[in-house]
């Protein structure tokens, strides 16, 4: 049903209501550098807040708050998380603290806070202190580090045979000896079973008895672990952009990421062909640019003089522009590298994973045999996803082969938990629409899903409807009726 808007008067009442109650109370990126940080927690974890190190964008407080390297041995080595926030804008209006769990995995919440505040609509702003944090391996949070140089020998996932599947189990185990020796012991300890209890523990920081959360794409896994965890110290939780952690086997989590990203690419091709702007025959022009790419012919927009491989192009082009639903964006890239003179043919190299993947590779048990199963899985793929080759999930499993796994997937299990708004979009091509049913679905009569009928990666600020109604709820704790649903918005 559609959302219909409600009265500011009914919403300052319930608002007061809830104040009066004392209400008590955060689809795969490379690390973000956060600000810096200059302020150290008391012995008794309380959070020392200063000015955040960045004169170009004032107003952000920063803190670190100190946990326990492995929390199943909470007595032994610690480390620093960075912690940021900004206070309400309407201090009489306050409802407590939001904390923001970011993407990726690898996305620094600092950074949001700091740099990107207007992620956050302003009335979450009016009421809410905006707090998120680097989560431990990222940003400010004794981040993980590799060597540049093996990074960037990381062997191609278009394997042909079964030496180069050994040769990429081999590789693999060489770049985790030399992280882990780098980054030190958190290497070991980057599952997001790990950040749950640092959430709790920032929760307590704050001095929050529930907490109000707004996880984003891989902040989603957080979020949920969460309430699975701790329910009764839960408030309101806004799960946007939807992980499905119980989709089981490799197979399947290739499958239904390729249906997504294939949903998004047959998207764009209806876009442009009612789009007077969009003079292009797509599937012939883009057949003709992966073709060009495959043979070392195409040149990186980006980087005049160089060639862009197949799987750059559907990554780094297309799939970040639908990511943004920029439907317009993507037909002028893709016009004007249609237009380019052919480079001489050479092999084109692929940008080097981030080193954020240890953490989904500690949340993700995506096992494969041998080489025949990985090249089914590829053909698979490649069915599923015809114009898409070589999406980035795929170089995910091949980066992730031999790595063990501490938090693997599973059904959700929450009990006790107050209504959890889960959030997508229609085309999401990252998080497709199935997993936030999924997720709503495991959550039993705590899920509640709030669809976005257009396209994109996000949805909360995806216009009025949408944003009225998480913002409600939020602050409210006002539950939008169960399937509503909020009209597409023009681009």
């Amino acid at each position: 049903m559609p959302l219909r808007g409600r009265s500011a008067l009914r919403r300052i009442a319930v608002r007061g209501t809830a104040m009066a109650v004392g209400f008590a109370m955060a689809v795969i990126t490379g690390i973000a550098a956060a600000p810096a940080v200059h302020a150290s927690p008391s012995a008794t974890g309380a959070l020392r807040w200063v000015p955040c190190d960045d004169p170009a964008k004032p107003g952000a407080e920063c803190a670190t708050l100190s946990v326990p390297v492995d929390w199943a041995h909470p007595h032994g080595p610690r480390l620093d998380l960075a912690v940021a926030r900004r206070k309400a804008t309407d201090p009489g209006a306050r409802v407590g603290s939001m904390v923001f769990g970011p993407g990726g995995p690898g996305d620094s919440g600092v950074e949001m806070v700091v740099r990107r505040i207007s992620r956050f609509s302003p009335e979450v702003r009016r009421g809410f202190d905006i707090v998120s944090f680097d989560p431990r391996g990222v940003g400010g949070s004794n981040p993980v580090t590799c060597s540049g140089g093996m990074l960037a020998e990381r062997p191609s996932p278009e394997l042909k045979s079964q030496a180069d599947f050994d040769a990429t189990l081999a590789y693999n185990r060489r770049l985790r000896a030399d992280c882990r020796a780098r980054t030190g012991p958190v290497f070991d300890h980057l599952d997001t079973a790990q950040t749950v209890r640092d959430l709790d523990a920032l929760r307590a920081a704050l001095g929050e008895r529930k907490l109000t959360f707004h996880g984003s794409s891989y902040g989603t896994l957080l979020g949920a672990q969460y309430a699975e965890t701790y329910p009764r110290r839960v408030r309101a939780l806004v799960l946007e952009s939807v992980m499905d952690h119980s989709v089981a086997t490799t197979r399947d989590f290739l499958q239904s990421e390729a249906a997504g990203a294939e949903d998004s690419f047959r998207e764009f091709v209806k876009w442009c062909d009612r789009a007077a702007d969009c003079a292009l025959d797509v599937r012939d022009v883009w057949r003709g640019l992966l073709a060009r790419a495959g043979r070392g012919e195409l040149e990186d927009p980006a980087k005049p003089g160089t060639s862009l491989s197949s799987s750059d192009l559907v990554n780094k082009i297309a799939f970040r522009k639908f990511y943004q639903a920029d439907y317009a964006g993507l037909a002028t890239a893709i016009a004007g590298m249609d237009a380019s003179k052919p480079l001489p043919a050479s092999p084109a190299s692929m940008a080097p994973l981030p080193s954020a993947t240890p953490v989904f590779c500690s949340d993700w048990h995506l096992p494969v045999r041998d080489y025949q199963e990985y090249t089914s899985l590829v053909a698979m793929m490649n069915t599923t996803a015809p114009d898409l080759p070589y999406l980035l999930p795929i170089h995910m499993v091949a980066a992730c082969l031999g790595a063990p796994t501490a938090n693997p997937q599973h059904r959700l299990d929450v009990h006790g938990a107050p209504p959890i708004l889960v959030s997508n979009a229609l085309h999401d091509p990252a998080t497709g629409y199935p997993w936030a049913v999924s997720v709503a679905r495991q959550l039993g009569r705590s899920g509640v899903l709030l669809t976005y009928e257009g396209h994109g990666h996000g949805s909360v600020t995806s216009g009025p409807c949408m944003e009225e109604a998480v913002d409600s709820y939020l602050t409210d704790l006002a539950v939008p009726p169960r399937g509503t649903s909020c009209p597409a918005v023009p681009s």
